[in-house]
């Protein structure tokens, strides 16, 4: 039985493993759920799909058998699809949203639990800058990240009276292998003239230019083990700027800017 224990789904790369050295380096024991049959040394990994209900209940239910609480659970797990909405098929759309936001719902569910009778715990949402400021043809993942947002602000007032506090820690350009692993549906660039393309490509030239997976670790470890969290977090100077702006500017004028950034 270990002291401290964490939770954290997609710990196998990139962010989510950057967080899992954090938190274990910060004396945690880290689980780490992932569809991959393989995890990271130094975790104890359960082989799991956040899309899977009954998986997520029998991971969980397996981590208790060794645990009797939970501390922390990170919920780190996504994947991002870029694309015309016009030229996105429903299947895709509802894949990007099954993932990134109801696979944290079926986590939460299944731990929330745990940490409301133990009178204690911290949730971490990983959302994204896209979803304050929503981004043209990546629009499903924006959608997924303000639902997230959304759902965190919710939560964080519903759990609260029970010693439980969330939080949604919204990242900007991370040099990961996300940018690599998107999934890029180019139908309809000719109708657009080549701007589907040309977004995407800046996006991922940002992405690989931007932050060490291994700061935006340590960040999100720190948020997980402080005693009192807001509920929305930006990292990094830049991207609580971009927040601001959002909150600021004019709806017109600050669209126009994205669109003369993303859309052109």
């Amino acid at each position: 039985m270990s002291e401290k224990v964490c939770i954290i789904t997609g710990g196998t790369s990139g962010i989510g493993l950057a967080t899992a050295d954090a938190m274990r380096e910060a004396g945690y024991t880290v689980y780490e759920l992932s569809r991959r049959e393989k995890g990271a040394e130094g975790f104890f990994h359960i082989p799991a799909d956040v899309t899977d209900e009954a998986a997520v209940q029998r991971a969980v239910e397996q981590i208790m058998q060794r645990e009797d609480h939970i501390d922390v659970l990170i919920n780190n797990a996504g994947f991002g699809i870029s694309g015309a909405i016009e030229f996105t098929g429903p299947r895709d759309a509802r894949r990007q949203l099954d993932v990134n936001f109801f696979g944290m719902v079926n986590m939460n569910r299944a731990v929330l639990p745990i940490m409301r009778e133990a009178g204690k715990g911290r949730v971490v949402n990983l959302s994204s800058v896209a979803g304050v400021i929503a981004i043209p043809f990546q629009a499903y993942y924006s959608a997924s990240k303000a639902a997230i947002n959304a759902y965190t602000m919710a939560l964080a007032n519903e759990i609260k009276p029970f010693g439980v506090s969330v939080c949604a820690v919204m990242p900007g350009d991370i040099r990961t292998g996300f940018t690599s692993a998107r999934e890029k549906l180019h139908a309809g660039d000719d109708v657009y003239g080549g701007r589907i393309g040309r977004s995407v490509a800046g996006m991922e030239r940002d992405e690989q230019r931007g932050m060490a997976p291994e700061n935006a670790g340590r960040y999100i470890c720190s948020l997980a083990t402080r005693k009192h969290v807001k509920p929305l977090y930006a990292i990094g100077i830049e991207y609580k700027f971009f927040c601001l702006l959002q909150k600021l500017l004019p709806v017109r004028l600050l669209s126009w800017l994205v669109g003369m950034l993303y859309a052109k």
